[in-house]
């Protein structure tokens, strides 16, 4: 599945693994009441799936794995940190908590369990191999024009798995019958995700005929993102001064019920990759994000250029990494920590 991006500059080749070292996560969380019924644990851990760290806590607490709050999934092969919520009665039971691939590193109370989504970003950290002097100011100069300019904000190829996209298509087309109701929208998820991904790159194609193409190019008709209160609007005019200043963003869609459609010039590109027959609930996604924070720092003696970014909730650092590498990455064999 090919990506575009809107840099346009040479391939740069460098090598990167998912793995404790060199793959770093840390959840950026909303704002807690420190105060509430609820117990709010930040929590790291290593080389393990969220299910698997939320499994052992249930375990560990004799409690249901559905009484535990989280608001996202991490990766496995990494060092991840992230916030997890249980009932305030179990705090003098966490105290002889102990895990080698699990370390609770703070708490404090809120209100209301943690849910899917309560998260502001994720700081990432990840190292890139194989970089001479060169390459390395390269990385770290389109990095940075990234954080200016903004990124495609593509499903990474995590989304799709090894084959969950051919059997979405099966199911889709009523060649393949799935009886679990949870495999079945996550199915229609990777088919949403696939004909989002299949719009924004004909966006960003559009955008690059353009004379000035580091500029995601806005169409009459578009739904944006109010990047501070979270709304959705359609604008009666293009806001350009506030996608410039990053106070709002367009969106794509990802097709289903109940949710806005563009407009105009806009609509004529998305209805080619909307499907009225998805019954699941429809929503609209950023089409570009803003990277923030970025900073590298270069080590001549292994080639190596750690680079550190945070990205909005829901995003890929993968994306960002084909973004300024120009290049589209696909799994690799997960390695063993250097």
């Amino acid at each position: 599945m090919d990506r575009e991006y809107l840099n346009s500059s040479e391939v740069i080749e460098f090598d990167f693994e998912q793995n404790r070292s060199d793959f770093i996560v840390d959840e950026i969380g909303i704002d807690f009441t420190n105060r509430g019924n609820f117990l709010i644990l930040k929590v790291q851990k290593v080389e393990m799936t969220t299910w698997d760290m939320i499994a052992v806590f249930a375990k560990f607490l004799n409690i249901n794995a559905q009484k535990i709050g989280y608001a996202g999934l991490k990766d496995k092969h990494a060092t991840t940190t992230q916030y997890i919520s249980i009932e305030a009665k179990y705090e003098n039971a966490l105290k002889k908590f102990n895990h080698k691939q699990i370390k609770i590193l703070s708490k404090t109370k809120h209100k209301f369990a943690i849910r899917m989504g309560d998260l502001v970003g994720n700081r990432f950290k990840i190292n890139l191999f194989g970089l001479d002097a060169i390459n390395a100011g390269k990385i770290d100069k389109l990095a940075k024009k990234a954080q200016k300019f903004g990124v495609a904000n593509y499903f990474g190829y995590q989304r799709f798995g090894h084959d969950a996209l051919a059997q979405a298509k099966e199911m889709i087309e009523e060649q393949k019958y799935i009886e679990d109701a949870k495999v079945r929208k996550f199915l229609i998820s990777v088919y949403q995700s696939k004909l989002f991904n299949d719009w924004l790159k004909h966006r960003v194609l559009l955008t690059k005929e353009q004379e000035n193409s580091n500029w995601f190019k806005l169409l009459n008709g578009d739904i944006f993102l109010d990047l501070t209160t979270q709304k959705l609007f359609t604008p009666k005019k293009l806001p350009i001064d506030d996608f410039l200043n990053k106070k709002v963003a367009p969106t794509g869609l990802l097709c289903g019920r109940d949710v806005f459609r563009a407009r105009s010039d806009a609509r004529e590109i998305e209805k080619k990759y909307d499907d009225g027959f998805i019954y699941d609930k429809g929503h609209r996604r950023l089409a570009i994000i803003f990277p923030k924070d970025v900073a590298t720092s270069y080590s001549k003696d292994f080639n190596r250029l750690t680079l550190e970014f945070s990205l909005p909730k829901g995003s890929y650092a993968t994306v960002f990494l084909e973004s300024i590498s120009n290049r589209n990455l696909m799994p690799k064999k997960i390695k063993k920590s250097r």
